[in-house]
């Protein structure tokens, strides 16, 4: 069963998924094994055995290396570890995009776009994105989490037009009240954090705001583009752990026009 699984998730993987180049003459779908070693950081030989039954049974860092080199879901990463005879691993920080919300997410190039986890982590951006909101992968630990930046480092908020804050922080909180009321263990330590450390958080907490799906349009004062109006619409996932967010301008308006100048290549664009 253990091999089947892994054989079965490798196959759903293409290169340009985890960031490898597609040879041009590429015969078979899915990765090869020898590439899902390399992710995974153990030799082809050692892995091939796994798939073939023939080697011993996985070590758990060994399952969490190829979790993350086949980029499963936390429900995937546990069914893994149930596979080889394990309890569930602890949740990881940073979980993996969403296949079917990534290959949504690439048929988007002249769009911002971008997939978060269900407490606003930024799993994947595409290109405009990061050329609209900035690179998020530039965070590390709890600032990885929307929520801590827009409370607790002032210029995270720059971007936004001040009309919008009140609105933004009623939904960040909602979103977080609503994962934190699931005993989700990630939701905890943020709503710690940022109840001992953000006045206001603690102000719109208490409140028990109700997460609005419809958000009404985002008006961005960009740093080279100046003021962008867009609407953003969501994607969720089927078990609500992650989103894909989308951000369009009206057709014919200015706004696009300036999409389309971020969206070409600028040698010395600095975000």
């Amino acid at each position: 069963m253990l091999a089947d699984f892994l054989r079965s998730r490798r196959a759903q993987l293409q290169p340009e998924d985890v960031g490898l180049p597609r040879a041009p003459r590429r015969r078979s779908d899915g990765l090869r094994r020898e590439e899902i070693a390399e992710l995974a950081g153990v030799s082809a030989d050692y892995y091939s055995r796994i798939e073939q039954q023939r080697g011993p049974r996985p070590s758990e860092p060994i399952l969490n290396a190829l979790a993350d080199g086949l980029r499963l879901t936390s429900d995937e990463r546990n069914h893994l570890f149930r596979l080889a005879g394990y309890p569930n691993p602890p949740r990881h920080l940073h979980d993996r995009p969403a296949q079917h919300l990534l290959r949504v997410m690439h048929q988007l190039e002249n769009t911002p776009a971008q997939i978060c986890s269900h407490l606003g982590e930024t799993l994947r951006q595409n290109e405009l994105s990061i050329a609209v909101f900035g690179d998020h992968s530039i965070f590390e630990g709890i600032e990885r989490y929307w929520a801590y930046r827009w409370f607790l480092i002032a210029s995270e908020r720059s971007l936004y037009a001040e009309q919008d804050h009140d609105r933004i922080s009623r939904a960040i909180v909602a979103e977080v009240l609503a994962t934190h009321a699931g005993s989700d263990p990630q939701a905890a330590v943020l709503v710690e954090t940022l109840l001992s450390q953000s006045p206001e958080f603690a102000e719109v907490w208490a409140e028990h705001p109700v997460f609005e799906q419809d958000w009404p349009r985002l008006h961005l004062n960009h740093p080279t583009a100046g003021w962008l109006e867009l609407n953003s619409d969501y994607v969720l996932d089927s078990d609500r752990s992650q989103f894909l967010a989308i951000f369009t301008a009206d057709p014919g308006s200015e706004d696009e026009e300036k999409l389309r100048t971020l969206a070409q290549p600028a040698d010395d664009f600095v975000w």
